[in-house]
């Protein structure tokens, strides 16, 4: 019967038979976007990972180091100082120098990781034995302490067939040798490198089976960082994308996506003095991953830089301005976390990160509170960009860039409420959160 009649009001014709066939026709869609693409749990990501070489690490190393940037600073001058060398407006500068100053002295480093790979070099079997179980105790010392930074574990060498099995032994020895002393730590990172197959992510997670099973760890405990080294990575020999396949294949414990600047830059041939983090072949490689990862809740991170703060002082200036610039770009590109190789790397790390979120604080703040109170503004947000501007506030309370108090009295959000509306999927208050700022 038409539904086009003069004294009808339209009906539809699609009716439940119709929806229960699309439901049955999509069903294996519906389970894939459920399982493949769960979206960001809204957990903490650490702002940079630190890399050492594994025999150098002590329970003290993190306070070390933040004491080691501040002397770094002292010698230049100040961080105020610094700040302005940079150029940040004052008004920034003034909110930023305290905070980087506290950062500083009571939590430098928020991700570390003990380096048995490029900076640890080939070493007697016996030698990386005894390192990886000093590696096992100075972590559960320093978390025994109270002085282990949030995130810290090991990278262990590939599964590459030369270092395959010195790898394993060493990610075996530290495993074990932390759980001799208590339970795995909360924030535990394990990272295999130079990753060039997506086979070679499936042995890992093979690994991390049988280590569960051998310790009698729940099923899943163990994740571990893949690092983009290789160029096979981002595209294969048949012209498929590796990077998004092995996430898909790692059963759930890839955790991050991690850019190997110098071993990436080398393998595509770029001449050592254009190696970089901002190289259009480093570009490209990025965004690879970004697209690959996007929906999975696996995080990023870009590299690091090796030119350091050190030399003379217009030597030191200009890697301070060079970090900074490049902690900024990721930032704005959306790698949230870098690699940092030296004490000095510090104070440009946090002074970029934290000037970053509270450059963008207002206009976020404001645009989060117009999208709340149903108020028009010069901007139309959609509850997309609304999200994105939660995550972007969010992350700058988990950094330490901005306080609870500046975020309700800025957005009109609880904390709760934000981290619902930044995160929908992972917050069992997301509907209340919802509900608000629809009205």
């Amino acid at each position: 019967m038409s539904t086009r009649s003069g004294s009808h009001l339209p009906q539809p014709v699609l009716g439940a038979d119709h929806l229960a066939r699309l439901d049955a026709i999509l069903t294996d869609t519906d389970r894939l976007l459920a399982a493949a693409y769960p979206g960001d749990d809204g957990s903490r990501q650490p702002v940079h990972t630190v890399y050492i070489p594994a025999d150098r690490c002590l329970p003290a190393l993190p306070g070390t180091w933040g004491e080691d940037a501040l002397a770094a600073l002292a010698a230049y001058g100040s961080l105020a100082e610094l700040a302005d060398r940079l150029g940040l407006d004052p008004d920034v500068a003034g909110a930023v120098v305290p905070l980087v100053e506290a950062k500083l002295r009571t939590e430098p480093i928020e991700d570390l990781r003990l380096d048995f790979e490029d900076g640890y070099g080939i070493r007697p079997d016996g030698e990386e034995d005894g390192h990886a179980r000093q590696a096992a105790a100075a972590v559960g010392g320093a978390v025994a302490a109270g002085t282990a930074p949030p995130f810290v574990g090991i990278r262990f060498k590939s599964f590459e067939a030369a270092t395959r099995g010195r790898g394993v032994r060493t990610l075996d020895l530290f495993l074990a040798g932390l759980l001799a002393a208590g339970d795995l730590p909360d924030g535990l990172v394990l990272t295999l490198p130079k990753v060039s197959t997506v086979e070679q992510v499936e042995a890992m997670v093979y690994v991390c089976e049988l280590l569960e099973d051998a310790h009698g760890l729940p099923e899943g405990r163990l994740r571990f960082e893949v690092q983009v080294e290789t160029p096979q990575l981002v595209l294969a020999a048949n012209g498929t994308v590796p990077a998004a396949q092995l996430i898909h294949r790692g059963k759930g414990r890839v955790s991050a996506l991690h850019y190997g600047t110098y071993d990436y830059s080398d393998a595509v041939q770029v001449a050592a003095p254009y190696q970089s983090m901002d190289h259009p072949a480093a570009d490209y490689a990025k965004a690879v991953m970004q697209v690959a990862a996007a929906g999975t809740g696996v995080r990023l991170s870009d590299g690091s830089t090796n030119i350091l703060p050190l030399g003379t002082p217009e030597e030191i200036r200009s890697a301070w301005q060079l970090h900074a610039r490049l902690v900024r770009r990721s930032l704005e590109r959306g790698f949230y976390q870098g690699w940092d190789l030296h004490p000095a790397q510090l104070p440009t790390r946090f002074l970029a990160t934290y000037a970053f979120y509270r450059e963008g604080f207002d206009a976020a703040a404001s645009r989060l509170r117009n999208y709340a109170q149903h108020r028009a503004g010069s901007v139309l947000d959609e509850p997309a960009t609304a999200r994105a501007l939660a995550r972007f506030v969010r992350r700058g309370l988990l950094c330490g860039a901005l306080t609870d108090a500046e975020i309700e009295h800025g957005t009109g959000l609880s904390g709760v409420e934000l981290a619902a509306l930044a995160h929908p999927g992972a917050h069992p208050s997301a509907s209340a959160a919802d509900e608000k700022v629809q009205q």
